[in-house]
């Protein structure tokens, strides 16, 4: 059965995903909690034209993502860890954490997706991150990990 994901499922794919699932599961639990819809031809235009909706403004947002590119290029993060002796950190330094910082610092408000950690840290130091506000305007950043 083919559905149309409404919204992001880690196990599945990300929103507007047409996936292949068993019938069962698409019926009794998906498309009942608002997660999916079925995709027949009606659906799949109704996507397509939110698609091109979604793509019109964000390129009409390029010039904005522009600016936020330049104002934090290069600018470096401090985000606060538990750590050991050694430096070794407790837990994982995740993508939730660098918006927050970002929030904090910048003022910026993104979706998590669009922040890439180029390796997991694993000790305390500096990490490159990229964020990817649209597919013409990236920029690189770190992270500097300190003890708390």
């Amino acid at each position: 059965m083919d559905i149309i994901l409404l919204q992001s499922i880690s196990t599945l794919g990300d929103k507007h995903d047409v996936v292949a699932v068993k019938p069962g599961y698409g019926r009794n639990y998906l498309i009942p909690k608002g997660f999916a819809v079925i995709a027949n031809a009606t659906n799949r235009a109704k996507l397509d034209k939110l698609i091109e909706e979604e793509h019109s403004k964000e390129n009409a947002r390029i010039d904005e993502y522009k600016e936020l590119a330049e104002q934090i290029n290069g600018s470096t993060i401090q985000i606060g860890v538990k750590s050991g002796t050694s430096g070794k950190i407790f837990g994982k330094v995740t993508n939730v954490q660098v918006l927050s910082a970002l929030k904090d610092k910048f003022g910026i408000e993104l979706e998590r997706k669009k922040i890439h950690l180029s390796e997991e840290p694993k000790e305390i130091g500096t990490y490159p991150v990229t964020i990817k506000f649209h597919d013409e305007v990236s920029v690189d950043i770190s992270i500097e990990l300190i003890k708390e």
